[in-house]
């Protein structure tokens, strides 16, 4: 991709915490009790996402939800376009899936076809009873059916721009931005 240039911030260190915290309440509020829940990231910024939301869920249900992630890199659509050598990443989920209400996490919903290839890569290791969505930006631009149950915020966006989130354990700080990708063109849908 090509080097973004940030027009704005969405949110910083005190907004991603916010967000953070309203999702693990909801997920609290409506997830399955008696350890059935599990939050599951998706590599990269959907690790620490979901290792904050499962210490946030502790906190709220005294209870910490068995945490996992997800490398989706062999799974992809688009894994010939991104070149021969694909980094590949670790999977690791250290329960049992099957029977379990899984919350996928990550950064950005966009196209969908990430979470199409998490979904892929979870029913390989087993059949969870639910799998729902929590990201924190949706901005729209969907090419699958997939929608977010859990969203932080929804950022509309044009094609012509893209979201960046950083996070303090990825990239040394703590924001998100909306960004303009130099060379595209799209009007905010």
């Amino acid at each position: 991709m090509a080097s973004l240039n940030r027009k704005s911030i969405i949110m910083d260190a005190a907004g991603i915490e916010r967000a953070l915290a309203r999702i693990a309440r909801e997920i609290a509020r409506n997830g399955p009790g008696d350890g059935e829940l599990a939050i599951v990231g998706i590599r990269t910024r959907g690790i620490p996402l979901g290792e904050r939301l499962a210490r946030q869920i502790e906190e709220i249900r005294e209870e910490c939800p068995p945490f996992g992630y997800l490398d989706i890199t062999l799974y992809r659509d688009d894994l010939q376009s991104i070149g021969y050598h694909p980094v590949v990443g670790a999977t690791r989920l250290p329960f049992d899936i099957n029977g379990t209400h899984v919350v996928l996490v990550d950064d950005v919903l966009y196209t969908g076809r990430t979470v199409r290839a998490a979904l892929s890569v979870l029913v390989d290791y087993g059949r969870p009873r639910t799998i729902q969505l929590a990201v924190l930006v949706d901005r729209g631009h969907r090419e699958l059916p997939i929608r977010a149950d859990y969203v932080g915020s929804e950022v509309p966006t044009s094609r012509g721009e893209a979201i960046q989130v950083n996070l303090d354990e990825t990239d040394g700080e703590e924001a998100v931005y909306l960004c303009e990708i130099p060379g595209e063109e799209g009007t905010t849908q």
